[in-house]
């Protein structure tokens, strides 16, 4: 496993964060065209559902290893996670860890509908869900102790404006853990399924997802986040993922 890396200076960050374009380089999608078009995460959504609940990894243990070790959440700590679809980590979060108050966000509300159902079935009170854009997070600075995303930068039109955003809502000292694929070709199974499912039952002109998802390579992931003034950076590869868990300083 790499040693930390730290993280450059606030001018280079802000310069980051500023950039038309994402970390592969690619010129951003813009808000307007990404709002402009129909959501495979609302028209499919059962399928995402239960790609996320039985097909992909379950990386529940790794998360806690990484953020607490062998000690558990004070009592108070506010987790958000990026991106939650059914609420698959921030239900399993809440529910071994009655101690924390977690917010799931998502832009699908068929996806936070499903979270919120689930979570009234497994008796979850300490979770809430909420419609957000992961790139304009509503939340004021520094108003979280732990963040957690995964898989989102495969349909991100921005990473750079992602990562710019999880910082800046953490709180000094706070720490996010960030799960990605590596491969592009198992990455895009669930969106080709799903495009193939909606154009079969829906006639629509379109949907704001990509046909294949986005996978970044090793530096580019890792540069996307040592762009930024974090206290400490690491990264590894565990199979078909790759991770990050960064500190704020």
């Amino acid at each position: 496993m790499p040693p930390d890396a730290v993280a450059p200076t606030h001018e280079v960050a802000k310069r980051a964060i500023n950039q038309g374009t994402d970390s592969t380089g690619r010129t951003s999608v813009s808000g307007a065209q990404a709002e402009s078009t129909d959501s495979l995460f609302e028209r499919v959504a059962w399928l995402y559902a239960f790609c996320r609940e039985r097909l992909f990894r379950d990386d529940t243990d790794r998360i806690i290893s990484a953020l607490w070790q062998t000690r558990a959440p004070a009592s108070g700590t506010r987790v958000i996670e990026l991106g939650c679809g059914p609420g698959f980590y921030s239900r399993k979060l809440a529910r071994r860890f009655p101690q924390i108050a977690v917010t799931g966000v998502d832009r699908s509300e068929s996806q936070l509908r499903s979270a919120r159902q689930r979570a009234a079935a497994q008796n979850v009170n300490n979770c809430a869900f909420e419609r957000v854009n992961a790139l304009a997070l509503p939340s004021g600075d520094a108003s979280f102790d732990i963040l957690i995303a995964s898989r989102i930068f495969t349909v991100l039109p921005d990473h750079n404006r992602a990562v710019a955003e999880m910082f800046r809502v953490l709180k000094r000292g706070g720490r996010c853990f960030i799960a990605e694929p590596r491969h592009t070709f198992w990455a895009s199974i669930p969106l080709i399924a799903m495009w193939l499912l909606a154009s079969v039952i829906h006639s629509g002109n379109g949907y704001r997802e990509p046909r294949k998802a986005t996978v970044l390579k090793t530096e580019a992931f890792g540069d996307l986040f040592r762009q930024l003034p974090w206290k400490s950076v690491r990264i590894w590869q565990d199979g078909r993922y790759q991770y990050a868990v960064c500190e704020k300083s």
